[in-house]
């Protein structure tokens, strides 16, 4: 708030509305980022939930995790070219309607008591969330002085962190607590997303009265040589999607069978004490997020993301290594060390595309992709050859961000 108030001393009255306006859309906007990390936290709960509940293997539970991110796939472009036409405001009110009627068809799944219902909710779910996500990213970095672009995003996700930590919590409390029939379980399911559609529409009601700062001047003031550059030259924008791809593949993929392999290195651990576990994986990941906000300030964002990278590898090791206790500790670990990944590798790869930001967002998102494949991939090799061993392939994903972060990434950093 201080420097609010330079600010508007330095520059008048209308510098201190414009202040005003910046600030109330970052809050609006990072309560977006936490309502998507707290169905993320669910879904990784949902996967253990319907193994039990509704008999499927770990590679069929996968396929919350593939119709999820999936919808990345399908609807991130179609968003990028909404939000490029209608702007931020229209995107992020389109991503909440989505949003709250895919949580509502969590009803009708869930008296049908079928997998297939639910992977459709999902779907229609996750398509708000690409659409949130396509508007809210880019935008968070226009919220302020350019070089900040990477702080602010770090920040407005380490809410997404905490979104994920809640939600472990919420199902570890209700999801595993009346046996392992679906019929049992079936009601605190279906309260808790019908109370998550009620909170986005809430929240719709919220940005639809909000007055937003005007950032399309700024985009649109650019060169035109820089409009003659077509994305797919732009090469740290093209290793940056890349990097993202798989990132987020190891993040999900790790996220998406922590219960499982915590319940067998982890001796007489159950299942809902595993779920309150991933909720602590969660903590260390949000903490992760804020402390790295901080460190920013002193280290570059593409050197931490390299030193993040290579400790997430070691860990990663000790994972495949299957040393009982000590090894959920290294998976518990990793999560604060991939806290950054994310919209760090965002960042970087946007950074200076002036109004060509909008479209590469879209990119960056439908990159997310990633997650809808890994966990498919990580079950196979689960089903065959044991849990452990299905992460060799977060180790093979954390390889590539490191090396975006020592090339591309350094390459955007230089003045």
């Amino acid at each position: 708030m201080n420097t609010i108030t330079k600010a508007a001393a330095a520059h008048g009255p209308s510098s201190a509305s414009a202040d005003t306006r910046h600030t109330m859309a970052l809050t609006l906007v990072i309560s977006l980022f936490f309502a998507w990390g707290l169905t993320y936290g669910l879904l990784d709960v949902l996967n253990k939930h319907f193994q039990q509940t509704l008999s499927v293997s770990r590679m069929e539970s996968a396929l919350l995790q593939t119709c999820y991110f999936g919808a990345y796939l399908l609807v991130a472009i179609p968003s990028g070219l909404f939000v490029n036409r209608y702007g931020y405001r229209r995107g992020i009110l389109l991503g909440l309607a989505l949003f709250s009627v895919g949580a509502l068809l969590f009803v009708p799944a869930t008296d049908a008591g079928r997998f297939g219902p639910f992977l459709f909710a999902l779907f229609v779910l996750a398509s708000g969330a690409a659409c949130l996500e396509t508007a809210a990213n880019p935008f968070v970095t226009l919220l302020g002085a350019k070089e900040g672009g990477a702080r602010r995003l770090n920040l407005a996700q380490a809410f997404t962190g905490l979104g994920s930590f809640i939600g472990p919590i919420i199902g570890g409390l209700f999801f595993f607590q009346h046996g392992t029939s679906f019929a049992s379980n079936a009601v605190p399911v279906k309260i808790t997303y019908v109370a998550i559609a009620v909170a986005v529409t809430l929240l719709a009601i919220a940005f639809s009265r909000a007055r937003f700062p005007d950032v399309e001047p700024a985009e649109s003031r650019t060169q035109f040589s820089e409009a003659a550059v077509p994305l797919w030259k732009e090469a740290t924008f093209m290793a940056s999607v890349v990097a993202q791809f798989f990132y987020f593949s190891a993040q999900v993929g790790i996220a998406a069978f922590f219960i499982n392999y915590a319940t067998e290195h982890w001796r007489g651990l159950a299942v809902h004490s595993a779920a309150f576990m991933l909720s602590a994986g969660m903590t260390s990941f949000t903490v992760g997020r804020f402390v790295s906000t901080i460190l920013m300030r002193k280290v570059t964002p593409a050197s931490l993301l390299a030193m993040y990278g290579t400790i997430c590898i070691a860990l990663c090791v000790i994972v495949v290594v299957g040393i009982p206790t000590v090894s959920v500790v290294a998976l518990i670990a990793v999560f604060f060390f991939e806290s950054i990944m994310f919209p760090t590798i965002f960042a970087l790869g946007v950074q200076d595309l002036g109004h060509r930001t909008r479209r590469a967002a879209s990119f960056q998102v439908m990159a997310l992709f990633g997650g809808a494949l890994a966990p498919l991939a990580m079950g196979a090799v689960a089903d065959r050859f044991g849990i452990a061993l299905a992460y060799l392939i977060p180790i093979g994903c954390f390889s590539i961000v490191l090396a975006f972060a020592l090339y591309g990434g350094h390459r955007r950093a230089r003045p």
